[in-house]
């Protein structure tokens, strides 16, 4: 017998799939073939508190459609532009932005400064590390049409409206700036901004 989906978790994905741009983003990956490839981070953020926070959600206003994949024979930068034309080729009107998330270890440290990041095992712990806990969430649409979640630190943060940091990987500093960046009470009146610390 299959456990039942913890009602959070429903909710979450009653918003995903009640928007019709998001499953159209979650279908175009994938149909692209990449592997272990999910949709997370702002693209979701935005939908949802867009629609629980905020003035609606709007796809103009999605910046990037982070796309996280997996694909450890492949380490090189290329692999990232490659998923991303191909992307770009199944639905050229989408600011897509793929990733290849067993790669991280190998550019990290040169655009965020710090030691060597350790390598990832994982989308799972790739996602882990998203830099605020309500963007540690990723998405992916199953082959039977149901949405599956990847959610390390729950979904109630995501849900809740609430920015906070996540401790992971992210540095103090980079989480300030973020914060700063992004302005999320101005973008979404409803969300609750916990300063990092």
């Amino acid at each position: 017998m299959t456990p039942p989906i913890p009602e959070p978790r429903r909710q979450l994905t009653a918003i995903i799939e009640a928007s019709p741009w998001m499953m159209e983003v979650l279908t175009t990956v994938r149909h692209s073939g990449l592997p272990d490839a999910w949709v997370g981070a702002g693209a979701l953020r935005d939908l949802v508190w867009g629609q629980l926070y905020g003035h609606g959600f709007n796809p103009a206003g999605v910046h990037d459609v982070d796309v996280a994949f997996w694909d450890p024979a492949r380490l090189d930068w290329e692999r990232n532009d490659e998923a991303t034309a191909e992307l770009t080729r199944f639905a050229p009107g989408l600011p897509w932005e793929a990733r290849n998330q067993a790669a991280v270890h190998t550019w990290f440290h040169h655009r965020f400064g710090g030691n060597p990041a350790t390598p990832f095992t994982s989308i799972a712990e790739a996602v882990a590390s998203w830099p605020e806990t309500a963007t540690a969430v990723a998405a992916r649409l199953q082959h039977v049409g149901t949405v599956e979640l990847c959610a390390p630190h729950g979904v109630d943060d995501l849900l809740a409206g609430t920015w906070r940091r996540n401790p992971t990987r992210v540095t103090l500093s980079e989480s300030r700036a973020r914060l700063a960046r992004h302005q999320p009470q101005q973008r979404w009146p409803g969300v609750q901004v916990i300063p990092p610390t």
